[in-house]
Parts: structure tokens; C-alpha cells; sequence
């Protein structure tokens, strides 16, 4: 996985393809471990005939992978939600930091106008 920023190369979306082959090699990998648990389940019991193995091993291999993929989906929108939230914050903090530097500059201008007018008045 690629941990930090880059530069997008020149027209187009980057890293689509390497996002790809990533995902196709991540499902890849769980559908041979699934595979590899389908058969380690089937080998401790050795009185199924080939057919109730395999049947039983599709069948575990489908189930698996819907499991990863339901826990996958839903890591996928807790992420969405805590970088909405996180965005969210992240503004209203900016927010209010914007607010505070236009007060101090506000106050600081105030304050030369006050000292200008001071220095102005013994002179009169």
C-alpha cells in the first residue's frame, strides 16, 4: 500500500491501475485462503465422497468471501464517515483560526492608531 503523497502524473486519475491489480491481488489472496480452510474443513472428515467435499467447500469458500466482503464494505464506509467527520472539523477549526488572526490584526491596527494618535496630540 502507498503511504505517501505524490504528484498525479499529467491527465488523468492517479495510481487507477495500481489500485486495481491491488484490489484483484487482495481478493485474490482471500479467495485461496478460503480455499486453503475449505479444504483443511473437508479433510477432517473423511467420510464425505469427492462430491460432498467439494460442494461443501464452494459452499464455504462463497460464504467466506461474503463475509470478507460485508467486513470490507463496512470498513470502507466507517472510513467515508470519519473523513467526513474529520473534514468537518478540520474546517470549522480553520474556521475559527481565520476569525482570531483577523481579530489580532484588527487589535494590533488599533492599537498603532492609538499610539499614532498619541504621539499626535503633544505636538498640536
Amino acid at each position: 500500500m502507498r503511504r505517501g503523497r505524490r504528484e498525479p502524473p499529467a491527465g488523468g486519475r492517479p495510481h487507477v491501475l495500481a489500485d486495481e491489480v491491488e484490489g484483484y491481488l487482495l481478493a485474490q489472496s482471500h479467495h485461496d485462503q478460503a480455499r486453503r480452510e475449505a479444504e483443511d474443513l473437508c479433510a477432517r472428515m473423511p467420510w464425505l465422497t469427492g462430491a460432498q467435499a467439494e460442494e461443501i467447500a464452494g459452499h464455504y469458500v462463497r460464504t467466506r468471501l461474503d463475509v470478507t466482503r460485508q467486513l470490507l464494505l463496512g470498513t470502507v464506509r466507517r472510513a467515508e464517515q470519519l473523513r467526513h467527520e474529520y473534514e468537518s472539523r478540520y474546517a470549522a477549526l480553520r474556521h475559527a483560526l481565520l476569525r482570531r488572526h483577523a481579530a489580532g490584526a484588527c487589535a494590533v491596527l488599533a492599537c498603532a492608531a492609538g499610539v499614532g494618535a498619541l504621539a499626535g496630540l503633544p505636538t498640536r
